[in-house]
């Protein structure tokens, strides 16, 4: 990979050049904020600093004047905090103090939950928003609740959150006859500021929660309606020179893994208890005070909690959100396109991190294969992310990762052992710039590639060598962000082999092939594909209670993000529209409540309407703080471009969708949610679902959640197979093979938090899931842009079905009406040229995980962790609920076994 030295600085050097120069219209670091936002003054610890234990009975206290006048922001958006907050600020030679005392007329009903770091619950709760930058859309929010649980946010784009931020600091709390008191300690290590000579000035702001009220108050006063978050703190002032660290944090790990899985004793590659051992390291550099390098050597994610189970019976990939630490983190950075619509749809994220150490993309299977050992996802050897800011507005964020070539061992039929490569070298860049302009905005630019070593034909064949996305984006508000336009415009270049680009050209993100598309083209002698996406939004409000925004998207049919992002289809045109009335002020019945109609429609570029939907809905909250909703939509008549797999277009028929939900007070230590939904089409098609969760707290450190949730459905055309027939003249020479499926899933997810005290904390998660699908009445397209079926058997040939060794097979003659044959028909039987087996499935799959954390030092954490699943599929069909959960436990079970260490190393 010789290239990957020359196409780095390039990469670089058109991110910087892409971005739109020009002067910052925003205040410059380390200005003010607007001159009406309160001001509060920290003062120089003159000193011994304080102890940190929540007490406030340290002599430094007294050297820092106390703000108060608290405001606010549910459930009277500006009237007075019912309660008297005060709040202190100091400073020291390396870190921030902030003391506050929150007075409580009862302070026996104070809420304490405890719980594991980072988990939001019932609670009261004292935070602090620092925005180091003062730039009036980034900050780094502290919270901490009175048994002396935790939270860290990182801020940006005013009103986003980064909530996988973890920072290294300081809290306690305590509860007293008066109310409860905070004392925290932020290292200026853990901030992002710039280091200019003098005094500066910061954004900051301080935020109460009174559980039992549901009263959310500021001291730099946030409006329910406000469209703006860090951009309405307060300003804090007196804080003199601050240093100019090195700062340098090292987190080493190291980690042994016990698997016991069942196997086939006679396979050479299975051991009833695989033992690994392994370590790694974590590195974050500030280059700069504003600037960051992190960098994770052999990184190792096994504490994280696993995927949920699926039946995926479609074309399209299934979206799994990002659990793992590294990628969490400062994910802001790679922000790109995030338009503000309400509503959107097939919406393509140009950066999805989980492609980076996914499954191997080449599975061995087959004849020729005895057995295989096959690792499960690629190799991470390292990754590197620098980000932070440039000065005068300018930020900066830029990844590289490269994954380790994955060899899979085989036993061939003949005894020989071999192996193989089923995942190439790769290397994952992603590169963003962005200039803030102030309350006015923001615009920027964006950069993906990904290259690949191919050099086995195989892999070749199977993968793009080389994938590029980039593009500008931007925001433009006015009216105090009560308006604000957004978009981005962004391209997308991939090459690779003859075979790969024509394997992207015929799944089904584009489905090239199709025989009635005349505006796309197939060409299998292709070496690359170009494309583009486009999106743009408008956001407003009118007055207090009125709100809406328009959407717009298109995509070029040859765009292609899928090496780097997650794109599930191209060639689209889309449109939707919001208004929702809103009304925050409590009344005499509801403490809020609001209404809302949205319209969607969707269009290929050939202009076949492939959705259309109109949707009207309301929610809201009693006064005894439960809520209700509902909301209703129709479907008119339109085309599916999908629904053939790679055929022609078919109709996709009329209907209609409703749901309802209801939540119970989650003050108390028993409350639930939940919801109904159901549709219904003119084909005959139909769906019903329930499901909510149940909450419990036993106590304060322990909390119960479960999910239950069950869906049944009808659908009239579930795609089978695609079969060449010459004599299918009306369906361009092939036969599109559907079924009539009955689909049932039921499942229960289940979290129990337990909390022995804020550094200690055993979390189990658990998921039993059960799926059915059962397939019949097998029938065939009739025509192109209908929706008439003929029933194999009834309307059209004769069906004949045979028991074998591999399942049930069956063998269609889709023009004659004659006797089945004794046994299955040879395969170049002329007659019966559609063959396929049957499809029925039942999956049964328990998945779960327990994870004991104990941090014992800051940033230090020891894990022990016991993953377990178990799977397993049969060809039934029908669903019995007493056998099929039965078999979740009568399935063999994989279980790992895991503890790691890691040292936190600051310097």
């Amino acid at each position: 990979m010789q290239s990957w030295g020359r196409w780095t600085p390039w990469a670089c050097a058109v991110l910087l050049l892409a971005a739109l120069p020009g002067r910052a219209q925003g205040p410059a670091e380390g200005s003010a904020p607007a001159a009406a936002a309160p001001t509060a003054r920290a003062a120089r610890i003159e000193g011994a600093p304080p102890t940190v234990d929540g007490r406030l009975d340290d002599a430094a206290w007294a050297q820092a004047e106390p703000v108060t006048g608290f405001v606010q922001r549910t459930p009277r958006s500006g009237a007075p905090a019912s309660e008297r907050t005060e709040v202190r600020v100091l400073y020291g030679p390396d870190a921030l103090y902030v003391g506050a005392r929150m007075h409580d007329s009862a302070p026996d009903s104070v809420a304490g939950q405890l719980t594991r770091r980072d988990t939001q619950v019932y609670s009261d709760w004292f935070s602090v928003g620092v925005d180091s930058h003062a730039d009036g859309r980034t900050g780094f929010l502290f919270a901490v609740n009175p048994r002396g649980v935790k939270r860290d946010v990182l801020l940006f784009n005013d009103t986003d959150e980064d909530s996988g931020w973890d920072a290294v600091w300081e809290a306690a709390a305590r509860r007293d006859s008066l109310g409860w008191t905070a004392e925290l300690r932020i290292p200026f290590s853990q901030l992002r500021y710039a280091t200019a000579a003098g005094e500066r000035v910061w954004g900051v702001n301080f935020r109460r929660e009174i559980a039992r009220r549901g009263e959310v108050s500021y001291w730099a006063p946030v409006q329910a309606n406000d469209a703006g978050f860090v951009s309405r703190f307060g300003r804090l002032a007196g804080i003199g020179e601050l240093p100019r660290p090195r700062r340098l944090e090292v987190q080493p790990y190291a980690l042994g893994r016990l698997v016991r899985a069942p196997g086939d004793a006679a396979d050479p590659f299975h051991r009833s208890n695989d033992v690994l051992g392994t370590a790694g390291a974590d590195v974050r550099y500030g280059i700069t005070s504003d600037l960051t390098l992190t960098a994770t050597l052999n990184p190792d994610f096994g504490q994280v909690e696993v995927d949920p189970a699926e039946l995926n019976l479609s074309a399209f990939e299934t979206f799994y959100s990002e659990r793992r630490p590294f990628f969490l983190e400062g994910a802001d950075a790679f922000q790109f396109g995030r338009t503000r619509a309400n509503v959107m749809t097939s919406l393509p994220r140009l950066f999805y991190s989980r492609r980076i150490g996914q499954a191997p993309m080449r599975t061995l299977g087959g004849s020729g294969y005895a057995y295989v050992d096959a690792p499960q996802q690629t190799t991470i050897a390292g990754a590197a992310k620098l980000s932070g800011r440039l000065g005068r507005g300018w930020s900066v964020g830029v990844m590289d990762a490269v994954t380790l070539p994955e060899e899979a061992r085989f036993l061939d039929r003949q005894g020989v052992r071999q192996a193989e490569t089923v995942q190439p070298l790769s290397n994952y860049f992603v590169g963003r710039v962005r200039r803030d302009l102030g309350a006015a905005g923001w615009a920027g630019s964006f950069l993906t590639s990904v290259h690949r070593e191919l050099d086995d034909p195989a892999l070749a064949g199977m993968a793009r060598s080389q994938a590029y996305v980039g593009g500008v984006d931007f925001e433009r508000a006015w009216k105090g962000r009560d308006w604000i336009l957004a978009g981005f415009v962004a391209g997308s270049h991939a090459a690779g082999s003859e075979e790969a680009i024509a394997a992207t050209q015929l799944r089904s993100t584009r489905y090239f092939a199709r025989p009635d598309a005349e505006h796309l083209r197939f060409d299998p002698t292709r070496t690359s594909l170009t494309g583009y996406t486009a999106q743009a939004s408008l956001n407003g409000r009118v007055g207090k209670r009125w709100r809406g925004s328009a959407w717009y998207q298109q995509i070029s049919p040859e765009f292609e993000a899928n090496d780097l992002g997650f794109q599930t289809r191209a060639d689209l045109r889309a449109a939707t529209t919001l208004v929702e009335y809103r009304v925050n002020e409590p009344g005499p019945v509801f403490r809020d409540y609001g209404f809302f109609t949205w319209g969607l429609g969707s269009w290929n570029l050939a202009g076949d309407n492939l959705s259309a939907r109109l949707q009207a809905g309301g929610q809201a909250t009693f006064r005894n703080f439960w809520s209700v909703g509902g909301e209703v939509g129709v479907n008119p008549e339109t085309y599916s471009d999908r629904l053939t797999w790679g055929g022609p277009l078919a109709r996709t028929p009329a209907g209609a969708e409703w749901g309802a939900w209801v939540e119970s007070d989650s003050r108390k230590s028993a409350s639930f949610d939940a919801y109904l939904s159901g549709g219904a089409d003119r084909a005959g098609g139909w769906r019903r679902s329930a499901g909510g969760s149940l909450r419990l707290r036993p106590s304060g450190a322990l909390q119960v959640t479960v999910g239950p949730s069950v869906e049944r459905s009808h659908g009239t055309a579930q795609y089978v197979t695609t079969v060449e027939d010459p004599r299918a003249r009306d369906t361009f020479g092939r036969r599109y093979v559907f079924a009539g499926i009955d689909r049932t899933t039921l499942s229960a997810t289940t979290r129990v938090n337990w909390t022995f005290s804020p550094t200690l904390s055993l979390q189990l998660f658990a998921q039993p899931y059960v799926a059915s699908g059962d397939y019949g009445g097998y029938r065939e397209l009739e025509a192109p842009r209908t929706r008439d079926f003929a029933v194999y058997g009834r309307d059209r040939g004769t069906l004949c079905s045979y028991a074998t060794a591999g399942g049930v097979r069956h063998a269609v003659d889709p023009v004659g009406a004659g006797a089945c044959p004794a046994s299955l028909p040879a395969a170049g039987d002329e007659r019966f040229t559609v063959r396929f087996g049957e499809r029925d499935v039942n999956l049964r799959s328990l998945r779960g995980n327990a994870v004991l954390r104990w941090e014992y030092r800051p940033g230090s954490t020891l894990f022990l962790v016991w993953q377990q699943q178990r799977s397993e599929d049969a060809a039934l069909g029908d669903f019995r609920f007493g056998r099929d959960s039965g078999a979740l436990f009568r399935a063999p079970a994989e279980n790992v076994f895991l503890v790691k260490m890691t040292y936190w190393l600051g310097y």
